[in-house]
């Protein structure tokens, strides 16, 4: 069978412009619709024949012989209209084949051949490649740890943001969509020890790109009762356990060993160690001492330009922490 002309990147149904507008053209479809016409216009006249031969062969006009050589042409006529349509049905499927439409819309990239370029079926070697842009995926890889452990937390996940991601592009900015947790991967990667969690991103402006590195923010729930202290309170002994100086209700300092969760910016989530209304210093932490009589003063942390306060303590209140 003749092979079509050529091949054509269509772009009808995904708003992409073709790679080539030549128009693809099947010799083997002309010859089968012609071959077809042919055969159609020879069906009525023999169907006319072999009616007339049946009533002359009835009055002894023609012999059976005539009649039944009438009725063959009129068969093999018939025979033949059913394999030219077979046959332009089939030309017509495989000039289909000519169209390569893509499954998706998007943008459509450089292409890797030009107009007069032999391209087979199954070919290693694309013709082009189309993305989605809008919406696109952001794959953020997740350690099992991590995932355990949230799922061990009991947060609180309740309300319409617990599904939803703030993203940071490569030059430390916001990027100003948010996302939506689509799915975490089932399958852990043996040689990373983590998982796939996909975000979906409405993306209208093209901002993000494949392959483009980002980091994602993911708000995991909320915790009512989480305690955030200063990271500048907490120290550390000789076999690195954290801990905290406070003042007691009789103003003297006391120790408190501290199991830390993790660091949230400058503050450390506190598992345990400390209760609400607690008073943590968090300056003058050298000359201290337990038991010593100390006078607490608020904390006021120093902003960007001014000198640092001074105040040996801070009145710790419970806080409410979204994970990031």
């Amino acid at each position: 069978m003749p092979s079509p002309t050529c091949y054509l990147l269509s772009g009808s149904k995904t708003g992409i412009p073709p790679v080539s507008y030549r128009p693809c053209r099947s010799h083997t479809l002309d010859n089968a619709l012609a071959a077809l016409g042919r055969s159609e216009a020879n069906l009525t006249a023999s169907r006319l024949r072999a009616e007339r031969y049946k009533e002359l062969v009835a009055d002894k006009a023609v012999s059976q012989q005539d009649y039944d050589d009438a009725v063959a042409v009129l068969t093999q006529v018939e025979a033949d209209i059913a394999y030219w349509k077979a046959m332009v049905k089939s030309a017509r499927i495989n000039l289909e084949y000519t169209r390569i439409t893509a499954p998706i819309s998007g943008r459509i990239g450089r292409s890797t051949v030009t107009d007069g370029a032999i391209v087979t079926a199954y070919q290693s070697m694309a013709l082009a490649t189309i993305q989605q842009l809008n919406p696109i995926y952001v794959d953020v890889p997740q350690s099992t740890t991590e995932l355990l452990r949230l799922k061990d937390s009991g947060l609180n996940h309740e309300g319409s943001d617990r599904n939803k991601v703030t993203l940071i592009l490569e030059d430390g900015t916001a990027y100003p969509q948010e996302g939506i947790l689509q799915f975490s991967d089932v399958t852990v990667d043996p040689t990373t020890g983590s998982v796939i969690l996909r975000v979906v991103f409405p993306n209208p402006e093209d901002i993000l790109l494949p392959n483009m590195f980002v980091r994602a923010i993911i708000k995991e729930g909320v915790n009512e009762q989480a305690i955030l202290i200063s990271q500048q309170g907490v120290s550390r002994d000789s076999k690195g356990n954290p801990f905290a100086l406070i003042v007691d209700a009789e103003s003297k300092v006391g120790f408190r060993p501290l199991a830390l969760d993790r660091a949230i910016g400058d503050k450390w989530l506190v598992s345990s160690g400390l209760a609400v209304g607690d008073q943590v210093i968090v300056e003058g932490l050298l000359m201290l001492r337990p038991g010593m009589v100390v006078k607490a003063a608020p904390f006021d942390p120093p902003q960007a330009g001014d000198a640092p306060a001074s105040g040996p303590g801070v009145p710790l209140q419970k806080q409410s922490e979204g994970g990031a």
